[in-house]
């Protein structure tokens, strides 16, 4: 899945305008144009579509949580980027924090969306790379995630 897709699907599930998008990469340090910002949710047919780096996801993210959970003190005004690609672990588990989902909600979210899974199973994306039971989270599972999410949030917006 690429970042443009997780971007997309985020805001949609949790209805973001323009102006949250913004704020959000502004908590990350990063200043982007609102017009910027619509070319990265646009689809790679549309014109003015532009590809979003790993370096701009993340700060997405990082965003996101300050966004939804508020600045932790103490904390590193502006923590280093990780090392290598983007993994759709380290997506889900950031999307974990930022709307502080606990087990049963990401397995009611899953279910929500037509993907049941078992404890043992979610648990294994949270593991760290390298773990015996570690699995790696695939396309499909993130974008049945994403899916999740919008059915759980839009419903309870509609409401």
């Amino acid at each position: 899945m690429t970042n443009n897709d997780v971007l997309r699907g985020v805001r949609y599930a949790l209805a973001l305008s323009a102006t949250a998008m913004t704020e959000i990469f502004s908590l990350a340090g990063q200043t982007l144009a609102q017009a910027r910002i619509i070319n990265l949710l646009k689809k790679e047919e549309e014109e003015g579509f532009v590809t979003c780096p790993d370096a701009l996801m993340e700060d997405f993210l990082r965003g996101l949580i300050i966004y939804r959970r508020g600045r932790q003190e103490g904390k590193p005004e502006h923590p280093p980027p990780s090392v290598g690609p983007l993994s759709n672990n380290s997506i889900l588990k950031k999307l974990r924090i930022a709307l502080v989902l606990q087990e049963g909600d990401m397995l009611a979210i899953l279910q929500q969306a037509g993907n049941p899974v078992s404890k043992a199973e979610l648990s294994a994306l949270f593991r760290k790379a390298g773990h015996k039971n570690y699995k790696e989270c695939g396309d499909q599972f993130l974008r049945n995630f994403l899916k999740g999410l919008a059915l759980r949030y839009r419903e309870a917006a509609a409401r």
